[in-house]
């Protein structure tokens, strides 16, 4: 089974979180992009959707949604996302598609959050997938220095920029054993938007996809 298949099999697991009246909220990526093609068919079960990026939106619309704001839905029934890393724990590393900062609001305002991933995201420790940070152009060099002193090796991703107007640092070389504790230190550095470590707000259900199907670990 290729990977695209067990994303398939993995957004499909996700419907049956989507109860009838859900103020939905919808993340970014490739198996996100899977879900999406998906939704049409639980229609009626969807009062609102609120999208993390303008892709998501874009591709909600093709589907023929309306898509709301975070301000016009008040909070989130239900978030559906994938994510670059997980662990048992549910903590995730998320980011690669550069949108961490609207996907870690949404989840914030979300009552239930479902991770959606195929098992080459599943590992011991976060950190070998590089570490997402969206930072304020004009703090960049400085966030940088920063990032320096704790031993890490921080990547501008070059010709990228957020939906928010900002940079992105991929963050090169942590190895994340504690992620609860990596995600407040960092938070402190000014400049620096969003840390694409999701810790403090962890999934509440992951579902992993692979060859034999797909199974849920909950908090």
């Amino acid at each position: 089974m290729d990977s695209s298949e067990k994303k398939r099999n993995a957004a499909e697991a996700s419907l049956k979180f989507i109860e009838p009246g859900t103020v939905l909220g919808i993340g970014t990526g490739s198996t996100v992009n899977a879900l999406i093609e998906m939704l049409p068919d639980v229609r009626e079960r969807i009062d609102k959707v609120v999208s993390s990026s303008k892709a998501s939106t874009e591709l909600l619309q093709q589907q023929g949604f309306e898509v709301s704001t975070l301000n016009e839905a008040g909070d989130l029934d239900l978030y559906i996302d994938g994510a670059d890393e997980v662990t048992k724990r549910l903590h995730l590393i998320k980011g690669g598609g550069g949108a961490l900062t609207r996907e870690k609001v949404l989840a914030g305002a979300a009552r239930r959050f479902v991770c959606i991933v195929d098992e080459s995201k599943f590992v011991g420790i976060l950190g070998s997938f590089p570490l997402p940070i969206e930072v304020l152009p004009m703090a960049q060099a400085f966030v940088v220095r920063k990032l320096i002193k704790l031993r890490a090796q921080p990547i501008w991703r070059e010709g990228f920029v957020t939906d928010n107007g900002n940079h992105i640092l991929d963050v090169h070389g942590l190895t994340i054993s504690n992620p609860l504790e990596m995600e407040a230190r960092l938070n402190q550095i000014p400049g620096i938007l969003t840390v694409g470590i999701f810790a403090q707000r962890p999934a509440d259900i992951l579902l992993i996809a692979d060859d034999t199907g797909v199974r849920e670990l909950r908090a």
